[in-house]
């Protein structure tokens, strides 16, 4: 009975469980995909098939006269008491956890080992089992299967030959547009994608033609499985790189780098699929699961081998300049990958799965999300070349930033969902309890959702106020109604965008708390009470944000222009909800709040009258002055250089006053604001010029020294007398 018992139970884990346990070289590649420790759940063949062997008579007496009952082992042993000195459940967690650890590896570790002398003859009876279901199929079945492989390839290449000439018509030239540019690189993506559903209907219809055997026809559907998901990452990879140097790569590499990882990709993802497809086919001809594993190990510790191959002889930029001071930073780059994944491959081995699939996703969703925004940037550039950095240095548009938001959302959401498939948490079922930790996990969820949705509607507000920012910030001619537009716009936007900013945090974040189960209305209320306490506490920041509030709303001043209040003075660079910034002609940046600027006095607004004055002495012809000075402001009027900023020109006013050495003339002209410095300069050359070609003299200060009178008649005198003496003594 015993023999006959063991001999069922046995020919069930052969047909039924060790085909179901393929999942355990899912992960050799990559150092990812971890293999199962144990077969899949049972199917519901398999639990009929186990209650039916339960209820047979024979069984049951089998197992009562062994001391087990049915659904528990006969050799399970009783639960024994608990000792009255175990410490308590929380304090021995931690380590109970180390020690199951442990135990695991050791049992792994024995098992592995255990494995190693029978794995010869275990693969040796599989290739006799694979042989001996091709020898069951016959000769049919080998030239079908000849004929199978024949027709795929034979599609290929008729489809490849068939379209060449309108492939190589469509010019890459072409796409100088982003969408020209998409509809290129999505005909790139259908002609590799349509060779490879060439190659699929060409074997679809041999395969489906043939009476395959079970174990030949699962061998077969794997490695063909294999091959065209093969085909069609190449054809994925190959869309986002594009060797050839046609433009149309979506990132942005050169053809060297290109065609390196092209090929490095493929070899892995090559090793990986036909890796899965051999460990699938020794799951079904029956090698054990410690054999498998060994498989496995192997391959993926040549996987490793080539990322760490792949990683530290990847092309390199030349070096000189910038590029030999970050070559320490690549090998450092380089190292920690290296480092990282050799730790993802331990801890895949140690059968520490949950820490597997965080480890890999840690750097696989960061590292998609930067492709992707690269890719996108590259592809979406506003013109041909236009781009020389996918990175930055050009401006963002609509349309990129909620591509590239949204993508990165779609990658976030995906990577949240994938770990709960392999942490092999329910979702469906989690949805539909009312449990603490199912209300938890669905309200961390939803939070994160709202939080990617908020992100996208903060980079799409922030674009459009930067991108009319930017587009209001190109010159114009001053003092028109277009200037003061785009003036106004320039000051009212970034406070505008600060506003929403705020409105959204508070809002997404009230609305994350109640998807987390928190009550939002008492939060409401307590702000408002709250927010009432701090305007009584903080009576200056309110003066500031509601002076600020009127101050735009008076159109006080707009960005860029100069003003000047109390002892501050500048042009108004930014604002805040709370002060203006204001820098100096000097250099100097004044941060002012704007309940202590008071009275502003504004020079930059309609026009700006400019005196000058000039003294010329009391000899002077003022009739001629005054025609001289009308004449150069006619000329520079005249000027192409000043005539746009003079609205009214230089003209002579008369005289001013009568000063101690020189008659005050006085002048003035109107001029754009901030314009008439350069005026008045070029003016008082001009003025100089003429007042001393035409002997126009300037006055400049005089001492006159009295009461000499005197002394000259004494010297007079004396100079008389000594002439006299000499005429006499020449007579004599």
């Amino acid at each position: 009975m015993a023999q006959r018992i063991i001999s069922k139970v046995a020919e069930t884990v052969r047909r039924r469980v060790i085909p179901a346990a393929v999942a355990a070289v899912l992960g050799v590649m990559l150092a990812g995909m971890p293999v199962a420790a144990q077969d899949q759940a049972p199917t519901p063949d398999r639990v009929n098939e186990l209650l039916k062997l339960l209820a047979d008579p024979g069984v049951q007496s089998w197992l009562k006269e062994h001391g087990g009952q049915p659904g528990q082992p006969a050799s399970a042993p009783a639960p024994a008491s608990a000792p009255a000195s175990a410490p308590s459940a929380e304090g021995s967690e931690p380590s109970r956890f180390a020690a199951e650890r442990v135990a695991f590896l050791h049992r792994h570790l024995r098992d592995l080992v255990m494995a190693v002398p029978t794995l010869p003859q275990q693969l040796a009876d599989a290739a006799a089992a694979l042989a001996g279901a091709f020898a069951e199929a016959g000769w049919g079945q080998a030239l079908l299967l000849v004929l199978l492989l024949a027709a795929g390839f034979a599609l290929d290449a008729l489809f490849r030959r068939m379209t060449a000439p309108w492939w190589r018509g469509a010019a890459p030239q072409a796409a100088a547009t982003p969408a020209a540019r998409l509809r290129r690189i999505g005909l790139n993506l259908g002609y590799g994608l349509g060779a490879v559903l060439a190659f699929v209907i060409g074997n679809a219809v041999f395969f489906l033609a043939g009476d395959w055997p079970p174990a030949l026809r699962e061998t077969i559907l794997a490695f063909l499985l294999a091959y065209i998901v093969f085909r069609v990452v190449r054809v994925l990879c190959h869309t986002l790189l594009v060797p050839e140097d046609t433009g149309l790569a979506m990132l942005p590499v050169g053809p060297e780098v290109a065609t390196y990882w092209l090929r490095r990709v493929s070899l892995m993802v090559g090793w990986f699929l036909f890796g899965w497809a051999i460990a699938a086919t020794l799951s079904r001809l029956g090698l054990s699961l410690p054999a498998r594993q060994l498989v496995a190990y192997a391959l993926g510790s040549g996987l490793l081998v080539m990322a760490w191959d792949a990683t530290w002889r990847r092309p390199r930029p030349g070096a000189s300049g910038a590029d030999a001071v970050a070559a320490p930073r690549r090998r450092v780059a380089d190292a920690a990958f290296s480092l990282y994944a050799a730790l993802l491959w331990l801890t895949w081995v140690s059968g520490m799965y949950n820490i597997f699939w965080l480890v890999a996703f840690a750097f696989l969703l960061p590292a998609a999300i930067i492709l992707s925004q690269r890719a996108i940037r590259h592809v979406m550039r506003p013109a041909e070349g236009a781009a020389g950095d996918a990175t930055g240095g050009m401006p963002a548009t609509i349309s990129m930033v909620l591509v590239e938001r949204g993508t990165r959302a779609l990658l976030i959401v995906a990577t949240v969902f994938l770990l709960a498939i392999a942490w092999h948490i329910d979702m469906t079922g989690m949805m539909g309890t009312d449990t603490v930790g199912a209300r938890l996990v669905r309200g961390v969820l939803t939070g994160v959702v709202l939080l990617l949705v908020g992100d996208v509607v903060w980079r799409l507000i922030r674009t459009m106020i930067d991108s009319k920012i930017a587009a209001s910030s190109t010159t114009t001619l001053p003092d028109t109604e277009e200037s003061r537009r785009r003036a106004r716009i320039r000051t009212l936007l970034p406070i505008l965008k600060n506003f929403l900013f705020v409105v959204l945090i508070v809002v997404v974040g009230l609305m994350v708390l109640s998807s987390m189960g928190v009550q939002i209305a008492p939060l409401i209320a307590g702000a408002g009470v709250v927010g009432v306490a701090v305007g009584f506490g903080a009576q200056t920041l309110v003066k500031d944000v509601i002076s600020g509030v009127f101050y735009l709303l008076d159109d006080a001043f707009r960005v860029g222009e100069y003003i000047q209040s109390g002892n501050y003075k500048g042009t108004v660079e930014s604002f805040s909800l709370r002060s203006v910034k204001l820098r100096h002609h000097r250099g100097p940046v004044y941060t002012v709040p704007f309940g202590s600027l008071g009275a502003v006095e504004n020079m930059s607004r309609d026009w700006v009258i400019d005196k000058l004055t000039v003294g010329v002495t009391y000899d002077s012809d003022l009739d001629k002055a005054r025609k001289l000075i009308k004449q150069i402001g006619k000329d520079l009027a005249e000027n192409p250089d000043y005539k746009t900023n003079i609205i009214s020109p230089l003209k002579m006013q008369g005289v001013d006053q009568f000063g101690d050495f020189a008659i005050q003339l006085r002048m003035k002209m109107t001029c754009r604001p901030g314009e008439q410095f350069v005026i008045r300069r070029k003016a008082l050359a001009m003025i100089k010029q003429a007042f001393d070609a035409n002997g126009i003299k300037f006055a400049s200060p005089t001492v006159r020294v009295s009461g000499g009178e005197e002394a000259e008649a004494a010297a007079a005198a004396a100079a008389q007398q000594t002439l006299a003496t000499s005429k006499a003594a020449e007579g004599a």
